[in-house]
């Protein structure tokens, strides 16, 4: 027993070489994502639902394909998909980079101290970043089923959970550092900053090419060389698993409340606290969260079932929400030197990466267990299905929402006081009366009710879901 408990916390080369990598895939990813919608409306020149739209089927598309490129990962190998994934989001992020300043009559213009791309918005080309964000999501997608096939093939059960702890801490490090770049960026360069983060993206995915190039090496090999029967036999198996898909419908509800951290927030805080904001910090409270709590709690709960641990986190979602929409009901005046609705932003981000402790790692550790031999990348790439739900529905119903219920104030602006952003160093929101706040930002925090909503109903199906998984075990067992 000694010996078990001293192995558990050692892992082959390929397991830390794979998490290595995802720090920076995460980083290159977080960087852009906190961003997208700002990028999209900003740089691109797209509205609140085109941007939300556009942003969540980017999100979406990167968490259905994993189930096809994970498959396709088992029969070709891991590092052959690793360099094949880091090189493909390279050129996609450069793209994204140099997109911009392609096309005749695109422009950084500057209003004041606001800075707007001038050019795409007006114009048929901007939809030219469609096939550059594809390269992204093609690649991401491999990124999403073998990092996580990796981590199940190189460790047992008796550690997998220690194991996808430590897999989540480095997201959530790699998570970190991309969107601390984000401020300073956007402070020293104005919008334009929206654009150089796609060049930090590059340069983090192509130092992962680089780190799997020289150091990957497995010696599990299950699964490669596969026919298209046998891949075809194993997409059946994962796709008719009751089990497996019901769970993922319940954990949606879960993730469409999280991803509005990169939907919803950004823009929200913006309108309603000002440009001084620091959207992409108070995001960064999440991942600081789950770093510091992520290891504990795993070990806490490690005698404790994955559905248990999983039902406490999604019990505080709903609490998390509730704490965003407190800062809109609070009266003016700043908390710690910060404005209402961004104090309380940061207090249920934080309570969200607190969810995601209990949540993901032991959600992941419960579809691996669930994975046959030479099946992870399939079976891991199958478990990110819930963020394809999540994101399609989450995004474009952040769109409509903030429409709604939180407008971009340069839609509101009076052709007088859009004369006087032109000419000004004020921001639009500063320009606008108080009559015009109470008209359209009044009842802004309705928007995270819906997201309560949704959040408290995910929590008790997956306490029905618990129990009648147990009842269904206990039959078999006595069969």
């Amino acid at each position: 027993m000694t010996r078990e408990k001293n192995e558990t916390w050692k892992f082959p080369q390929a397991f830390w070489v794979a998490n290595t990598v995802e720090l920076f895939e995460r980083a290159a990813y977080y960087g852009l994502f906190i961003a997208i919608t700002l990028y999209l409306s900003r740089i691109i020149g797209f509205g609140d639902i085109e941007a939300g739209a556009i942003a969540g089927t980017f999100s979406a598309l990167l968490y259905f394909l994993p189930t096809f490129a994970g498959a396709y990962a088992d029969k070709i190998g891991f590092r052959k998909s690793l360099i094949l994934a880091f090189g493909l989001l390279t050129i996609g992020y450069a793209g994204l980079g140099v997109l911009p300043s392609l096309f005749e009559g695109g422009g950084l213009v500057e209003y004041g101290d606001v800075t707007k791309f001038n050019g795409l918005d007006s114009s048929s080309y901007r939809y030219a970043v469609l096939p550059v964000m594809a390269l992204i999501i093609l690649g991401g997608s491999f990124i999403k089923s073998v990092i996580t096939g990796t981590v199940a093939k190189e460790t047992s059960e008796v550690n997998r959970a220690r194991g996808y702890s430590i897999f989540y801490t480095m997201v959530n490090i790699g998570a970190f550092t991309g969107k601390t770049i984000v401020k300073p960026l956007r402070l020293s360069m104005g919008n334009e900053g929206l654009i150089w983060i796609s060049y930090f993206s590059a340069v983090m995915t192509l130092l992962g090419l680089i780190v799997v190039f020289v150091m990957y090496k497995s010696k599990k090999h299950e699964g490669q060389g596969k026919t298209i029967g046998e891949l075809w036999a194993g997409f059946m198996r994962v796709l008719t698993n009751t089990r497996l898909v019901v769970l993922i419908l319940i954990v949606t509800g879960f993730w469409m409340v999280q991803h509005q951290m990169y939907a919803t927030m950004p823009k929200y805080v913006l309108r309603l606290a000002g440009e001084g904001a620091s959207p992409s910090w108070y995001a960064n409270v999440n991942p600081l969260v789950v770093f510091i709590t992520v290891a504990f709690i795993t070990q806490l709960l490690r005698k404790k079932s994955a559905l248990f641990s999983m039902t406490i986190g999604m019990f505080i979602m709903p609490v998390s929400a509730l704490f965003m929409a407190a800062g809109n009901l609070m009266p003016d005046g700043n908390i710690i030197g910060m404005h209402p609705v961004a104090f309380m932003m940061v207090i249920g981000i934080g309570f969200q990466g607190l969810a995601e402790s209990f949540i993901s790692p032991r959600f992941l550790e419960y579809f691996s267990l669930q994975a046959p031999k030479g099946e992870e990348g399939l079976y891991l790439g199958f478990s990110h299905l819930h963020s394809f739900i999540s994101s399609l529905l989450g995004f474009i119903m952040s769109g409509v929402l903030l429409e709604k219920y939180c407008p971009d104030p340069m839609l509101l602006l009076t052709s007088e006081q859009k004369v006087i952003f032109e000419q000004g160093n004020i921001e639009p929101l500063k320009l606008l009366t108080e009559a015009q706040k109470i008209e359209h930002y009044s009842n802004s925090h309705y928007i995270w009710y819906v997201f309560v909503g949704i959040a408290l109903i995910s929590a008790l199906a997956l306490i029905i879901y618990g129990q009648v998984v147990r009842r269904i075990d206990a039959k078999k067992r006595l069969v």
